[in-house]
């Protein structure tokens, strides 16, 4: 089933993006406070936006998803989107995707975080079947609920939320989904003719900079420990660091 594609009046509407989280969980709740404390600032309606990539590559991806699945901050709205690894951990799940390749792009990592090991299960079990057995039944399966649930992109009359980004000179509504979870070059490559501000992750980046009318905020909090939010009032926006 293709996944919800939201639209949203974003008018008296102050939002937050966050950027890829991949098993941050510490920098999540950090970013969160920062959050909490810079929206003081201001009134109306507060709406986080998660660019999607909660699991993999780093240590606890159980308790992002965890954190994901309670309520928001109090006074605000949370959306969450996908993100192509929560893709491959379901098509692992859903028998589509073999273990090895889950693993090879950080599904080591997020095995770890439900308590499994990947190796050692194939060192007890003959077969790889029993193994994939072992691992789907200990997934809990409200998690896998939540991760089926989860809406692709959320656009206004001004701004495209997405995972990856949008393939340029089509109808967002004609938007192939496996382009709005991967797409990169050609995505990339057409920042000045886009007609909409397109927020994203997906791609790491040192410093998010403004590029035509994308800004990509994937920062790599797996790796540099710093995860990034944009705050966007009306047209202007301020990048907030987990880390500052």
């Amino acid at each position: 089933m293709p996944r919800e594609r939201l639209v949203m009046d974003m008018r008296d509407t102050v939002v937050y993006a966050i950027g890829d989280v991949h098993g941050c969980h510490d920098e999540l709740r950090a970013l969160e406070q920062k959050i909490l404390l810079d929206a003081l600032q201001f009134r109306g309606r507060k709406i986080i936006i998660m660019l999607g990539d909660y699991v993999d590559r780093g240590p606890q991806s159980r308790r992002v998803i965890e954190h994901l699945m309670a309520p928001p901050p109090k006074g605000f709205l949370r959306v969450c989107l996908a993100g192509n690894h929560e893709v491959a951990m379901l098509n692992y799940i859903d028998g589509y995707l073999s273990l090895e390749p889950w693993l090879a792009v950080g599904g080591r990592e997020t095995l770890y975080s439900y308590g499994i090991d990947a190796a050692h299960l194939a060192n007890l079990y003959a077969s790889s079947e029993e193994v994939d057995e072992r691992i789907r039944e200990t997934i809990p399966a409200s998690h896998v609920g939540f991760l089926r649930s989860l809406p692709v992109m959320v656009c206004s009359e001004q701004f495209v939320f997405v995972h990856a980004g949008i393939r340029p000179g089509i109808a967002l509504e004609e938007q192939d989904e496996a382009d709005l979870l991967n797409i990169r070059s050609d995505f990339l490559a057409a920042a000045h003719h886009l007609d909409r501000w397109v927020v994203h992750g997906h791609t790491i980046v040192d410093v998010p900079t403004l590029e035509g009318r994308r800004l990509g905020i994937d920062t790599g909090a797996f790796q540099s420990g710093r995860l990034t939010a944009l705050r966007i009032v009306g047209k202007y926006g301020r990048l907030l660091s987990s880390r500052e």
